[in-house]
């Protein structure tokens, strides 16, 4: 019996141990993790303001950004990444290929998109992604969790030339940027349910929100794109107000702002100090 009992106890201590290194253990990892995504977001990783089967998503990690992703939707719901100025000389490496990512639930492979007449559209920009967070995080900008349909017209000109705009005009004025940027669908899930290119469902629209997050005074503004442009129209003619973009995303961006700043960075759409005139209309690097 006195045998019994000691090989008990002896169990229950390594059980004890077991347990106590697998609750520190999670909360180092935990504590990383939050460092990690405090580098990639300003004022809390967005969350869904009421919890839908078409907002529920998983953080993915990744070099140089965070993805929101939507095993619903099969798309990125949102995109989170900081930029900063690099000199004009600046060179990027080779163009790499598009790769799959098993953090996926549904299958999406590079060639999902052939013949569907929609582009592989970035979230996390190549160049600017490259330029800043280094070549690592180039590759990870080519993973298919990264990707969302886009209209030619939308993704080589009009997307393009607001990404040039932040990259070459925004982070050199501001000096830092926090950027968030996704898909929007249409309000009613079933209106859109089967208009997919394979499993990944085809957007309406896309947005962008760009912070220069001051510690007193942050400035934002905020764009709103539809598949349907032509490529040339001017920037501006997208402005809208963060507090759109959440009504028509069902999420909530920079959760940690207080009311009263929620209320004056998102509520109006203000483009003074981002000298938007100056680019607005400015043709993009492939027209």
């Amino acid at each position: 019996m006195a045998r019994v009992t000691s090989r008990w106890r002896r169990q229950g201590r390594r059980l004890g141990i077991s347990l106590l290194f697998v609750v520190v253990a999670t909360g180092l990892w935990e504590f990383q993790e939050r460092q990690y995504r405090d580098a990639y977001v300003w004022m809390g990783v967005p969350t869904w303001e009421q919890l839908y089967p078409t907002t529920f998503h998983r953080v993915l990690r990744n070099d140089g950004f965070l993805v929101g992703w939507s095993d619903v939707r099969v798309n990125p719901l949102w995109v989170s990444y900081q930029l900063e100025p690099v000199p004009e000389d600046t060179r990027i490496g080779p163009r790499p290929n598009f790769q799959s990512d098993w953090r996926t639930l549904w299958p999406i492979t590079p060639d999902s998109y052939l013949g569907s007449g929609f582009d592989r559209g970035h979230m996390a920009p190549n160049y600017a992604i490259a330029a800043v967070h280094g070549r690592r995080a180039q590759l990870d900008t080519f993973q298919m969790s990264n990707m969302t349909p886009q209209r030619p017209n939308l993704n080589r000109q009009l997307w393009q030339r607001l990404e040039q705009a932040v990259m070459d005009d925004f982070a050199p004025r501001f000096g830092h940027l926090q950027v968030i940027t996704g898909p929007i669908f249409p309000e009613h899930f079933m209106d859109n349910v089967f208009n997919r290119v394979g499993f990944v469902e085809v957007p309406e629209a896309f947005f962008k929100i760009i912070v220069a997050p001051h510690e007193e005074a942050p400035l934002a503004i905020a764009f709103i794109m539809p598949q349907d442009v032509r490529g040339n129209e001017p920037l501006a003619d997208y402005l809208v107000s963060i507090d759109e973009i959440e009504a028509r995303t069902g999420l909530n961006f920079f959760p940690n702002l207080s009311d009263e700043q929620a209320a004056v960075l998102e509520g109006e759409v203000r483009t003074q100090g981002w000298a938007l005139e100056a680019v607005s209309k400015r043709p993009g690097r492939f027209q």
